[in-house]
């Protein structure tokens, strides 16, 4: 008897075997997760206007996502007026209630609260490359606000029934880190293991957003519990290092490269990338949930690309079945 998305994803990430490629498409492709969320969203990042932290945002163009220009904790003095939103409001949860009756065979994907961009968001980068030096204390203080918003937000997921929950900080720069690895095991390294262990204790799984070059990090995180990385830039640590060092021991939630091949490759170089991936980063068990960019006009991909792309992964998901049988 064939799995459904639920049960599918969940073999994929316990590497407990699969009957087919699960995968997260957008619109003219089918499903297997449902992302799913407060509302209002505590990490919003919305277009020209004030998020609920007081950050204000500016947005050009047709990405998604602008940039902060006025930052609510630009002094730390400022923090004596600072109002943390409140997690909480009854009103903020009420979209998810049955959400469950709704969804009833599909991998819910709850979506918590960044823990390193919201902080950046609220102090400013540079600012918050120097806390880490100059005010480690303050920086720590933040830190603890915002894990105790994803502890309260996971007891709310697993309240309507989710099934895991994702936080979206990116981390990486094209070659390496954003900050020197030690930083981040000294400050950040202890916060997702606490979120991690909080969602497994709720029988949830735990997921992570973050591009860039992040292979010094990617042991740390399986160490502390990530159990998927929804990874879209692949090739500036290229697909052999990351299946060579950590397939079959993580999930990635990964499109064909967002940057490169996605944007820039045609038809034939999009199918064969797709492949590429099953080879380096699937397993017999699983380890793979292929996606889309939710931006692709932002991001420069076209029509065409998204839906060669998606078909190539869904062939892929028949050959895997085929095998099966």
């Amino acid at each position: 008897m064939a799995m459904n998305s639920r049960e599918l994803v969940h073999s994929s990430i316990e590497f407990r075997g699969v009957d087919r490629l699960p995968h997260s498409f957008g619109p003219g492709f089918d499903t297997d997760i449902e992302w799913v969320s407060m509302e209002p969203w505590l990490d919003a990042r919305p277009r020209n206007t004030y998020d609920e932290w007081g950050a204000y945002w500016e947005n050009i163009g047709n990405c998604k996502t602008g940039e902060v220009k006025i930052f609510p904790i630009a002094e730390w003095s400022d923090m004596e007026k600072f109002q943390v939103p409140d997690i909480d409001l009854p009103a903020r949860w009420e979209n998810l209630r049955d959400i469950r009756q709704k969804y009833p065979d599909k991998f819910l994907l709850g979506m918590g609260v960044s823990i390193y961009e919201r902080i950046h968001f609220l102090r400013g980068l540079e600012n918050t490359w120097m806390d880490i030096i100059q005010n480690p204390e303050e920086l720590s203080k933040v830190i603890r606000i915002l894990v105790d918003i994803n502890l309260r937000a996971i007891e709310h997921y697993a309240s309507e029934d989710v099934d895991g929950m994702i936080i979206l900080d990116d981390w990486g720069l094209q070659e390496s880190m954003m900050i020197a690895p030690k930083h981040w095991r000294k400050y950040w390294k202890p916060a997702y293991a606490e979120i991690f262990a909080a969602l497994h204790a709720k029988g949830m799984k735990a997921f992570l957003h973050s591009c860039g070059n992040i292979l010094a990090i990617m042991d740390d995180l399986i160490e502390i519990g990530l159990d998927v990385i929804q990874m879209d830039q692949q090739e500036n640590m290229t697909l052999e290092v990351l299946g060579e060092r950590f397939a079959g021991r993580i999930n990635f939630y990964s499109p064909v490269d967002v940057q490169k091949t996605l944007a820039r490759g045609i038809p034939d170089e999009i199918v064969a990338y797709a492949h590429k991936m099953q080879d380096q980063l699937w397993t017999e068990k699983g380890g793979l949930i292929a996606t889309w960019y939710a931006d692709p006009v932002g991001a420069g991909h076209s029509k065409l690309a998204v839906d060669t792309m998606c078909q190539a992964f869904m062939e892929i998901s028949k050959q895997i079945s085929k095998k099966i049988s």
